[in-house]
C-alpha cells in the first residue's frame, strides 16, 4: 500500500497544494491551444488534479497517459480512480520551480504531510509531456526525503528561481553533460575546474558542502568508504535558460539509481546545484514502462 501510496501522489503532482495552479471558471478548451504554452497547459491539468475535477482532467490529458513512476498503472483513468486518497491523507505539494523545454515541463517540488511515503516532507522532480495535440501525455519522477540540517546550511529546494539567458539554453545544456561525462562518469575528473565556478559554487545535495572543496571532500569520503557513485548513462536533458536538469542512470551503494540532477549556469560555469537520487525498483511494479522508457 505504501508504494502505491507514493506513486499515486507522485502521479497527480502539486494535487491539493494551495500554491497549485488552479483551473480557472472559464477554462479553456483543448481545441483553443494555439497561444497556449506548455506550462500553461500543465497547469490547468494540475489544477484540475487538486480539485479533483475528472472532466477536466479528461479534457486535459490522453487517456493513454504514459505512467513512469513504477508504483502506479499506466493510463488516466487508474490514476482518476484512485484521487480520493490523495485527500485521505491530505498530502499536499509546493511547486518551488517549473521551467518548460520543448514538449517537456520539468518541475521541482516539495511534498507535505507525507507520512504514507516514509517521511513527513519529501522533495521531487517531477516531468511532464506535452503531445502535438496540447495532452498531457506522459510523466516521470524521483523523490526523496527532506532534509532539515544539510552540510552546506542550504535547503534542498532554496535558491533563485528565474529563468535568464534564454539564448544560452543549448550551451547550458551542453555544459551540463560535458560535466557529467567528464567528471561523474571518469572520462576526465581534471577538468572539473573548466565547469564548476571556484568562485561560486552553491550546493543543495545535504550530503556536500559548497564550492569545490567539497566536492573533493565528498568525493574522498566515499572513495575512503568504497561507495563512490557511479554514473553510467545520461537518458534525458532539459533546459531553460540558465537551468538544466539531467536525468541519469547508475550505481550508489550497490543499488541500481536514478539521478536527477538540476544546474544553475552563470557566465558559462556550473553554479549551483540541486538533485533527487532514487533507488530504482525492481519488484512491486505497476507497469513496465521504465523510469527511464521514452526519453
Amino acid at each position: 500500500m505504501r508504494q502505491v501510496l507514493i506513486g499515486l501522489v507522485l502521479t497527480g503532482v502539486l494535487a491539493s497544494c494551495g500554491t497549485a495552479p488552479t483551473a480557472a471558471k472559464n477554462e479553456p478548451h483543448p481545441s483553443n491551444i494555439t497561444n497556449m504554452n506548455k506550462k500553461e497547459i500543465v497547469g490547468i491539468f494540475l489544477g484540475a488534479v487538486a480539485k479533483q475535477d475528472t472532466s477536466t482532467m479528461r479534457e486535459w490529458a490522453n487517456a493513454d497517459y504514459i505512467q513512469h513512476n513504477p508504483f502506479v498503472p499506466t493510463g488516466l483513468e487508474p490514476f482518476i480512480g484512485l484521487l480520493p486518497v490523495l485527500k485521505e491523507h491530505g498530502t499536499y505539494a509546493e511547486n518551488v520551480r517549473m521551467f518548460q523545454d520543448g514538449n517537456f515541463v520539468f518541475m521541482h517540488n516539495i511534498w507535505h504531510n507525507a507520512k504514507p511515503f516514509g517521511a513527513d516532507e519529501m522533495v521531487a522532480f517531477d516531468i511532464i509531456r506535452v503531445d502535438e495535440n496540447g495532452k498531457v501525455a506522459e510523466h516521470w519522477d524521483a523523490m526523496t526525503v527532506l532534509v532539515k540540517e544539510t552540510a552546506s546550511g542550504r535547503t534542498q529546494t532554496d535558491g533563485p528561481t528565474t529563468v535568464e539567458d534564454l539564448d544560452h539554453t543549448e550551451a547550458n545544456k551542453t555544459l551540463a553533460v560535458a560535466l557529467i561525462e567528464d567528471v561523474l562518469m571518469g572520462k576526465n575528473p581534471g577538468k572539473i575546474t573548466e565547469y564548476i565556478s571556484a568562485e561560486q559554487y552553491d550546493q543543495h545535495n545535504p550530503d556536500i558542502k559548497d564550492g569545490l572543496s567539497g566536492i573533493v571532500e565528498a568525493v574522498q569520503y566515499l572513495a575512503a568508504q568504497n561507495n563512490m557513485f557511479k554514473y553510467t548513462k545520461i537518458h534525458k536533458v532539459l533546459g531553460e535558460g540558465n537551468f538544466v536538469l539531467t536525468v541519469s542512470e547508475g550505481e550508489w551503494s550497490g543499488k541500481k539509481q536514478v539521478f536527477y540532477d538540476l544546474f544553475r549556469m552563470k557566465g558559462g560555469k556550473i553554479v549551483e546545484h540541486w538533485d533527487v537520487i532514487q533507488e530504482i525498483p525492481i519488484t512491486g511494479l505497476a507497469n513496465d514502462n521504465g523510469m527511464f522508457g521514452g526519453f
